[in-house]
């Protein structure tokens, strides 16, 4: 049989995506809605401290806070530094509803963990999507936190169930207090429904952005405490501290 040009053509073109970019509107040309032009100028984290993923000049350093009071959780993965452009497509995602910005996101953060496990990272058993506020969820509707897990569950085929980790009280917001006030704060705030899930289990909490590290960490505690083998974090983007110490 005579193979047919023309069909093959279509083929071919259909196989290429015609999306725009998402950061300059010009064709991407890829399966990801963003070009190789803006996808480079992203703010990609390099050097880091290794169990924060604090920014700071030496990749195989313990930043100032992990040395004196490290976190519970073991380990950060984040492709990306809280910084422009980054800062202002996860505000449009988190507050203006433009879901196809944290899609976006979410699948380069897949491929940075993709890598990581090809590399021989460790595979957690299950992802735990940091819960919101009451108050905060019945007035955004949503969770972005949760909407980044359900992604990377079906990117990832990793274990996601709901409600399994709660927030079970009301907390002001963490802006502006000290690290003592922090964990004030949130004491007794969260909760595990049934603990039997995640004996043993090595546990990837999942948030949009990491600050300070207080809730992960509190929250890390918690499940090490009812019988998590290991818990890391999974975000989208890191933010930097003025007048970081290496140590």
């Amino acid at each position: 049989m005579r193979c047919q040009p023309d069909i093959i053509t279509k083929v071919y073109q259909w196989l290429k995506s015609n999306q725009s970019c998402l950061l300059c509107d010009s064709p991407s040309q890829r399966l990801l809605a963003i070009c190789e032009d803006c996808e480079v100028d992203l703010p990609w984290l390099s050097y880091q401290c290794r169990q924060c993923a604090l920014p700071i000049p030496d990749p195989q350093a313990l930043c100032a806070d992990c040395t004196h009071n490290p976190p519970s959780f073991s380990a950060v993965l984040t492709p990306f530094e809280f910084t422009f452009p980054l800062d202002t497509l996860i505000s449009r995602f988190k507050y203006q509803q433009n879901w196809p910005y944290g899609q976006l996101l979410t699948a380069l953060l897949v491929e940075h963990l993709k890598y990581y496990f090809d590399e021989g990272g460790q595979r957690p058993q299950m992802l735990l999507a940091i819960p919101l506020a009451k108050r905060r969820q019945r007035q955004r509707g949503y969770n972005q936190a949760q909407m980044i897990c359900d992604w990377l569950q079906k990117s990832l085929t990793i274990n996601n169930p709901k409600r399994l980790l709660l927030r079970t009280r009301e907390t002001i917001s963490q802006q502006g207090l000290n690290a003592k006030a922090r964990r004030a704060n949130l004491h007794n705030a969260f909760q595990i429904t049934d603990a039997t899930q995640i004996k043993d289990k090595h546990i990837v909490l999942v948030d949009d952005v990491l600050t300070t590290g207080t809730t992960c960490s509190i929250i890390s505690e918690l499940l090490l405490k009812q019988g998590a083998a290991r818990v890391d974090v999974y975000c989208l983007a890191r933010t930097g501290k003025p007048h970081t110490v290496q140590l």
